[in-house]
């Protein structure tokens, strides 16, 4: 709030104060302020109240309300100009493609290869001229496979043709039994005999006999073929005699 309004109501007051005022009513004796005579110290005192305040009004220091102030920055301000809008590019015109040139081989002198050879009938035989001497022709026989060697069949080495009888069987010997015992044998290529089959006996114990011997002691020359020996099989008959001493 400022003091011009408090001053000008200041200034008013005595002027309200000082006016004549009117005739006074008749007032009864004994009230205040029936008497007619003068204050001068409440007259002093509404003049000098109003001179006072504009003393003190016009010594005390004012207010002064400092414009605010703009602070100057330390940098400076670049401004930037406006980009430009974009130019608009014509239509890049379709590119037409260079006219290919068609390039065509010359005739190849050599004969195309036909993928199904011609059939060429056969020659005929030759036939020498008349006249020379040689006689008609003969034709040749076509040529023969080479045979195949010839297999030499085992046989009984004489080294060992002392061993080929077995032991007489103790039974039959006592029971006055005799017979025989025919065996198909399996001869390696070292002569030895790898397996035997029974082909007819007169008793089982004549078979078992010649087993046991022709694996622990037959030897034979093995069958070859061209010189390389080959296993074979041979049939050997044994026969059971008792003979008296």
């Amino acid at each position: 709030m400022t003091l011009i309004p408090l001053i000008s109501a200041i200034v008013t007051a005595p002027e309200a104060m000082t006016a004549p005022a009117p005739a006074p009513a008749m007032q009864p004796r004994g009230s205040y302020g029936a008497d007619r005579t003068h204050h001068p110290f409440a007259a002093l005192f509404a003049v000098g109240l109003p001179a006072a305040l504009v003393a003190a009004v016009a010594l005390s220091p004012m207010i002064v309300e400092d414009k605010p102030t703009t602070v100057t920055p330390p940098w400076t301000s670049i401004t930037l100009p406006k980009p430009k809008p974009p130019e608009t590019q014509p239509d890049p015109k379709p590119q037409t493609q260079p006219p290919q040139t068609q390039f065509t081989a010359p005739p190849s002198p050599i004969p195309p290869i036909a993928q199904d050879p011609p059939e060429v009938p056969p020659l005929p035989p030759y036939v020498p001229p008349a006249g020379t001497g040689t006689g008609p022709s003969v034709p040749l026989d076509p040529p023969v496979a080479p045979t195949k060697p010839k297999l030499v069949l085992a046989d009984i080495d004489p080294r060992f043709a002392d061993a080929f009888q077995p032991e007489y069987p103790a039974r039959e010997q006592r029971g006055g039994i005799e017979g025989m015992a025919k065996v198909r044998v399996l001869i390696g290529t070292d002569g030895r005999v790898k397996a035997v089959e029974l082909i007819s006996a007169d008793s089982p114990a004549f078979f078992e006999a010649t087993k046991r011997r022709a694996l622990a002691k037959w030897r034979f020359k093995p069958a070859t073929r061209g010189g390389v020996p080959e296993e074979s099989w041979k049939v050997m008959t044994v026969r059971f005699e008792i003979k008296n001493a």
